[in-house]
């Protein structure tokens, strides 16, 4: 309408290889964190925000 036309452009077609990149890396990323944080040597360190929830889970107090 008024000299404007809507043109098919593809947004999705061919941006999907990186959107699939994406959600894998940010997943591995994710599992790479959780085995990081319940190593046995990083659950002792203070600095461990989830040592708390592990001692918990484990049954120690």
């Amino acid at each position: 309408m008024f000299g404007l036309r809507a043109w098919p452009t593809p947004i999705l077609k061919p941006l999907w290889p990186f959107a699939v990149g994406a959600a894998i890396t940010f997943f591995g990323v994710v599992k790479l964190q959780d085995v990081a944080l319940q190593d046995p040597e990083m659950a002792k360190n203070p600095k461990n925000p989830y040592a708390l929830a592990q001692a918990k889970a484990n049954g120690h107090h």
